[in-house]
Order: C-alpha cells, then structure tokens, then sequence
C-alpha cells in the first residue's frame, strides 16, 4: 500500500467531515495519484498486486491536439504505473493484441534471465495472440520502468513506469510523489527515421554552424571549421534525432498539453524521474527549486543538491524538492537544446509558470575526441594536424576491429565521471556529476577485481554504424564470457564523438568514482565522447544478458552484444 506522508495523516485524523465528497475522494488518493491536466484523461493509471494483466495493442492518441499513433501498454502512453513491493512474488501477463511478436523487459530489475524479456537472448518473444507470464520474486525497491525489446516499438510508446515499495522503512522522507516520465515521439514511423540516417547521419541536425554564426563570433573560427571539415565530423552533431522531428513528452504530454503535478505548499514532494526517450539525452531543471537527489537507478544515494542533472535514456533520478505556494516549469531539455519537454508543478490546477526559452546549442570541442588538454599544455595557438594523430592507430586499441564502421580511435580518452554532460559546463549553477554520487550503503562485494577487460565503443557517424570493439552485433561470433561470481572491472572507451549510455541486464555494477566503498550501483552508465568510465560488477546471476547502448537506434545499428554468466546450474564447469 502507498505510504502517506504526514500531511495527509493530518487530514485522517482531523475527520473527513471538512472535507467535500471531491476533495475527501482525492485525499484518500495516494500522492501520485492527486495530479492531472483538465481536459486530459488521469495520469498513469495504476495496476499492482501479486497478479498483473497487461495488454500490447495499436492506440491512437494526441500529441498537443495532434493525432498520433501508438504502440501501447493497456492502451496508455505512457503504459501503466506498475507498483510492486520488494519480497513480493509478481506474476505478470503480458498478451500480445499486435500483428507482430513483441515483449517486456523489466528495466534495472533483478529477475532470471529467463524472465528478462529479451527476445532471441533470453526468451523467444510472445507472438500475436499469446500470453507470456512472466514471475519472479521482486529482489529490490525503488524506481524502475519496463519497455519493450522488440524491434523499434519502444519508440511509438510500448514503456512504462516501476516503482518498488521497500520492505523495510523508506530512508527517503516525504509527502507526496509523482512520477515523471520524460520521453521522444515523432509522427515519422522509427524505420523511416533509420532510413534517413542511415542515408543522411545528420539528416534531423536543423542546428548547424552557419555564415552568420561565423560572423557574430557564436561558433568556431574558420580555422577550427577547417579543421573539423578535414576530419568529417560536425561539432553540432550532439544528438542523431532531434526536436526536427521529436516531441518531448513528460508523462505522455507535449509542452502544450502540460502534464501537471499537484502539492501542497510545505510538502516534500518525491519527484521519480525515468528517462524513457528513445534518443534524447534531457538536462533538467525547474527554476527557482534545488533538487535534492536520493536516488540513482533505484539505488539510493547520500542526498546531493544540484539545480540541475542530466538524465541519459533508461537512467532514472529521484528527487526531492520543497516548492512553495506557487506554480513551477519542470524543464527537460533535449542536450541539444532543439526542443524542450515541459511540466507544471502548482498547488492548484490551472497555474502556470513561465517556461524558459531554449538555451544556446553546444558544439563539441578537443575533450570530446578523445584528446585531453591537460596532455596538450603548451601547444596553444599551435596549428594542429588532426591527421597525424593516428586516430585509427589499432596500437591504441588492439582489440578493435578495424574496417569501415570504425571512424576513430580516441587517441587521449580521459575519466570524464566528473564532468557535467555536454553544454552544461558553464551554466552558472550546481549541475550532478557522477561523482557526485555516493551509496548510501556500503557496496555488497567489498573483493577487489581478479581482472580487468576494456570495451570499446567504436562507430561510424557518416554511415550511422556502432559497434563493441568494432563488430557489429550480425557479424559478433562470441559473447562476452564471464564466470559465476567473479569480480570484473570493465573499462568503457568511447572512441567516437556521440555520448553512449550502456546498460547491462540482470545486474548492478558500481561506477569507479572515488569513493571506495561506496561507489554508486547503476544498471545504466552514459559514456562522454571521448571518455572512459570504469565500473566493477560482481558476475552473480548465471544466465544470458544483453549488454548495449540504450539509444535505440544505435543497438538496432549494432552496438549489442550478450553476456554470459556461467556454470549455469546441471552445465558442468
């Protein structure tokens, strides 16, 4: 059962009698409940309990008065709120009403591979008209979210959110809570959007380095262009789909159908935020609040108060915030800055905020090729040849496969868990960095590493190919072994010029940062251009998992790959 805070314990207590036959309904509502937009039908309708029904089916629905088209969870985009409790036993029916096979996986849970949901990897896939069950005994709490794995349908809407009650008293103290769930819809079907990139990288950048931006001393010199123009790379090229084509969703609502949150002034208010998007890396902010952060990919961690995060697909924040008597702009970014997702939160319905304007779009720079410049001291108005640098040299990176789908190879990677994400170095206020991040409880496997492996994250932007190590998933021969409860750091390189956020079933691992001990456990871990991130994992679930980049259309281009955990149980040594 939902917990209520004291506020509303109040109200209990001091008799229903004050209150009207609407209000007294609300106010027995749990917290996540008390939201809606007028006009609009409620928020995440909510399904929990030992045993769940959901239903994979075509829906049309309104994007800002627009009609759209949706591959759907119960008919709802997002799906619908699943609430378990952690210890419980969860038997989920998932009944496919498509044309098509399709699937579930449960996001950042720790389930037997079997019930991961992966089609080809862990299970076959449900076909049209058949019901899969999934069960498991739910191992953890906090805030997760489920999608399909299935083709591209995450994108036309098939998500949705996972919050797990802890058995055990919440150390997070508060009021109320909303789910937030930011994602990227275009009326293009997502097979189109992969056929234009893949005949035009850049085909949805609308932002590049013009004449007039040359001239007002806004973007790079013409030096710097030259030399960006000899390497083939586009320092615009932040995100591959864009607000050109995207509309940025916060529960399902456009900026102008204005998903609303509602409070009471003094509460504190749990903000569960789940990047959804298909593509789109968000920076998130709601002026005039600090943002308290308690939790990370379900984990929690010692509060940090920022006044601004950004949030990679299937990463998830929790946050707690205080607002006064007054309404506020929740504001989700696209990195790029090509569009915003937008949301209230107000006391009352019917408030607004203002909603900021677009910030100046970033451009890469040297740090995002892979070439640190505290290597480079000195060489200060130095003309560099980029050719010389060996971008492809295999001696930096002997594992990589070398051939057309691998552009570069970053010559200097750096450990970039303390950097903000890009453009958001200069932004004036407190921005969360990884290494912000510390457990707020020790980390289970206190062993040291018996090994360590490097993957690198290779790709082609010009031909829209991305790969581990240079192999593309349709021509890998081996998956990546591991053995039953060994301890493994993985070392990511990104030898390309895209962030990557790489996310691993089935497990946690913890992210190196500098706090032994208790470094933060994520499921998802973003990987900045030209940067390296180094995470331990305890291989403690036998089984098949799929390893990948979570921006879709990279893993349907070829950045996947599937982990084995062995001795599976009877398989022998």
């Amino acid at each position: 059962m939902t917990r209520l805070g004291p506020i509303h314990r109040r109200r209990l207590l001091g008799g229903m009698s004050a209150l009207g036959g609407a209000g007294a309904l609300n106010a027995l509502l749990p917290g996540w409940a008390q939201s809606g937009t007028p006009g609009r039908p409620a928020d995440l309708p909510t399904v929990s309990g030992p045993d769940i029904a959901l239903s994979v089916g075509h829906t049309a629905f309104k994007v800002d008065g627009r009609a759209a088209h949706a591959v759907s969870v119960n008919g709802t985009v997002p799906g619908p709120l699943v609430r378990l409790t952690e210890g419980q036993t969860a038997r989920i029916s998932v009944t496919n009403a498509l044309q098509e096979d399709t699937s579930i996986h449960w996001h950042g849970l720790l389930v037997p591979f079997q019930m991961d949901g992966v089609p080809g990897v862990s299970f076959p896939g449900i076909k049209p008209g058949e019901t899969f069950t999934y069960e498991f005994k739910v191992r953890q709490a906090g805030t997760y979210w489920y999608h399909s794995h299935s083709g591209l349908q995450e994108q036309l809407g098939h998500y949705g959110p996972i919050v797990i009650e802890p058995a055990a008293a919440d150390p997070v103290a508060f009021d109320r809570e909303h789910v937030v769930m930011l994602s990227d819809y275009s009326f293009m079907h997502p097979h189109e959007i992969f056929r234009k990139m893949k005949a035009q990288s850049g085909y949805f950048n609308r932002q590049k380095q013009t004449v007039a931006g040359l001239l007002a001393g806004k973007d790079q010199s013409f030096v710097e262009r030259k030399e960006w123009s000899a390497m083939r790379m586009d320092p615009t090229d932040i995100l591959d789909v864009t607000g050109a084509t995207y509309a940025y969703l916060v529960n399902g609502h456009g900026p102008q159908d204005n998903w609303t949150g509602l409070f009471e002034p003094g509460e504190r208010v749990r903000l569960r935020i789940i990047n959804a998007g298909a593509m789109t890396i968000f920076n998130v902010r709601i002026p005039g609040l600090k943002l308290s952060v308690v939790q990370a990919d379900g984990q929690n961690v010692r509060p940090v108060e920022v006044e601004e995060f950004q949030i990679s697909p299937a990463e998830t924040y929790d946050v707690i915030v205080q607002p006064q008597d007054r309404a506020y702009t929740l504001v989700a970014e696209a990195a790029d800055r090509s569009g915003t997702g937008r949301a209230t939160l107000a006391p009352r319905a019917g408030m607004t905020a203002e909603v900021p304007p677009l910030r100046e779009r970033p451009l890469l720079n040297m740090r995002d090729m892979g070439v640190d410049h505290s290597a480079m001291t000195g060489m200060e108005g130095m003309a560099m040849d980029h050719s010389a640098m060996s971008m492809r040299d295999p001696r930096n990176a002997p594992q990589v496969t070398l051939g057309p789908g691998v552009q570069m190879i970053s010559p200097m990677p750096a450990d970039r868990t303390g950097d903000p994400g890009q453009g958001l170095e200069n932004v004036g206020h407190k921005v969360l960095v990884y290494t912000d991040l510390v457990a707020l409880e020790p980390n289970p496997d206190p062993r040291p590493p018996s090994r360590e492996m490097e993957i690198h994250l290779t790709g082609n932007m010009e031909r829209f190919m991305w790969a581990f190590d240079g192999v593309g998933f349709s021509h890998l021969k081996d998956p990546i072994p591991f053995r039953l409860d060994e301890r493994v750091r993985v070392t990511l390189v990104n030898d390309s010029m895209m962030a990557h956020p790489i996310h691993l079933h089935g497990h946690f691992f913890e992210v190196v940062t500098g706090n032994p001990g208790r470094h933060p456990r994520k499921h998802t871990v973003n990987v900045l251009p030209g940067g390296r991130v180094a995470f331990d994992l305890t291989a403690s679930d036998p089984g098949d998992w799929a390893f990948h980049c979570h921006l879709l259309y990279h893993m349907h281009a070829g950045m996947f790959n599937v982990v084995t955990i062995r001795p599976l149980e009877g398989a022998g040594a």
